[in-house]
């Protein structure tokens, strides 16, 4: 009764109805009458009730409208997020679930208030949340909170895959990879059209050549870069390495390699100066008439076709290498920006086989096109020589992997990097994407091939990889 008495008394008073001393006996009995008494409780019941229900309707509406910010995804790229209930506060919903994941390519785990998955589609994907806040009765509606995920397209999917011209008369494979045998080793190569090129259906202007000189123990590989400048740097870069096979081909004879070879032998046995200077005076007579001759046939090329020398403007990088029962004898050659690395057995020495002409030393890109390389004060240093008893990796690679891969040239000289690579050949990327160094793997062309797909953002050139394993 003592409830009813204070609160009737408030409501005469919030109606200006004044408790005169007249009127206490009237106003006692008023409240002792179990009408009043009851209409009070029924009245104070209906006041909380109103109060849970606003608390409980507030509180639905903050969930609603409480911002959540998960991250970003893009398509074919794996995706994870967490919708932490307990950072978010949400520790009094009961009960929930996730809709609208549905061929998306995502999945939520509840346990772990996960989104996860590879998204499929591109675009801002509506997800809805469906609640129940504590107190809430178990047979009601739950509740609707709308979440956005911005999936972003996969930025491979927005370049163009436009073949080039086969009616072209310079036109030649947009990729290409194969794999053989190399002296005792294996052998694989890839070649493949960036994709600024690919988008707007240009040529690859990436090539490569090898051969076995199986009389002599002799094999050559060659790789070029075709200037992007030059209209037609891509067969600039053919006749490149074709010539260079074509030259050692004809002069490595088992006759007149006689002499080098009893010279590297004795050089195996007894490594001192006299023979250092045979095998530099070799390596510079036969390398440098190699590139000169490759100069040449690139220049007969443009004349005869009414072309300048220019417009077939092409690195080159070369290397002859021979196994004997004492090692192996590497002979290279470079003009450009493409490193030719030889990696020594156990993977903890890296031999960068030729310098770039790149930076402040190189003073900018050379081309086996450019008469002035042959007349300059550095083309002695051009070249490089080395014995090993073994080796596990010999690369020869055009800017399309070095830029992207190592980043800058000091990284060259640095096994890490090279380890690193090996690494990311091997399946370590992000699209878990394995070259098998299997010499049983009858796929490897077709895995180096497609590891070659990766994407770096803003290296789009083309991509050239020799490596002898």
């Amino acid at each position: 009764m003592e409830e009813a008495k204070i609160y009737i008394h408030a409501l005469l008073t919030q109606n200006k109805f004044e408790l005169k001393d007249s009127k206490i006996t009237l106003f006692n009995e008023f409240i002792s009458n179990e009408n009043n008494i009851n209409s009070v409780r029924i009245i104070q019941e209906n006041q909380k009730m109103i109060m849970a229900n606003w608390k409980l309707k507030t509180r639905i509406d903050d969930v609603i409208s409480q911002s959540i910010f998960l991250p970003n995804g893009t398509v074919n790229k794996q995706y994870q997020a967490k919708i932490d209930f307990e950072k978010l506060g949400w520790d009094d919903i009961v009960s929930f679930e996730i809709q609208g994941l549905e061929d998306t390519g995502l999945q939520f785990n509840n346990s772990e208030e996960l989104i996860s998955g590879i998204p499929e589609k591109s675009g801002d994907l509506k997800i809805k949340l469906l609640f129940r806040i504590d107190d809430e009765p178990e047979n009601s509606i739950l509740n609707e909170k709308s979440i956005t995920i911005i999936i972003n397209p996969d930025p491979k999917s927005l370049w163009k895959d436009t073949e080039s011209d086969k009616n072209d008369p310079f036109w030649k494979e947009d990729n290409v990879a194969v794999a053989d045998r190399f002296l005792d080793k294996k052998l694989v190569v890839a070649s493949k059209r960036g994709r600024s090129h690919a988008n707007v259906g240009s040529f690859r202007d990436d090539d490569f050549a090898f051969k076995n000189i199986n009389d002599t123990g002799w094999s050559v590989i060659a790789v070029s870069d075709g200037a992007g400048s030059a209209p037609l740097a891509r067969h600039g870069s053919k006749i490149a390495c074709e010539s260079v096979v074509k030259y050692f081909e004809q002069i490595f004879t088992k006759e007149y390699l006689k002499d080098f070879d009893e010279t590297l032998l004795n050089h195996s046995q007894n490594p001192d100066e006299e023979s250092s200077k045979k095998i530099s005076l070799f390596a510079y007579n036969n390398l440098s008439k190699g590139a000169h001759f490759t100069h040449k046939e690139i220049e007969k090329f443009a004349l005869a076709n009414e072309k300048e020398l220019k417009d077939f403007h092409a690195t080159l990088i070369f290397a002859l290498v021979k196994k004997y029962d004492f090692g192996y004898a590497f002979l290279t050659f470079g003009v450009g920006d493409c490193p030719i690395g030889l990696l020594n057995k156990d993977l903890t020495e890296i031999t960068l086989m030729n310098w770039l002409d790149v930076g402040e030393f190189g003073g900018g890109t050379r081309f086996v096109t450019m008469p002035e390389i042959f007349q300059s004060d550095k083309f002695s240093t051009r070249f490089g020589f080395k014995m090993v008893d073994d080796f596990s990796y010999f690369m020869l690679m055009t800017d399309g992997i070095y830029d992207p891969k190592f980043v800058v040239e000091a990284n060259l000289e640095k096994i890490e990097s090279w380890k690193e690579f090996l690494e990311d050949l091997k399946g370590k990327n992000e699209d878990n994407c394995k070259v098998d160094f299997n010499k049983e793997n009858d796929e490897i062309a077709e895995e180096l091939s497609k590891w070659m797909d990766f994407w770096n953002p803003g290296n789009h050139d083309d991509r050239t990889l020799a490596i002898i394993y």
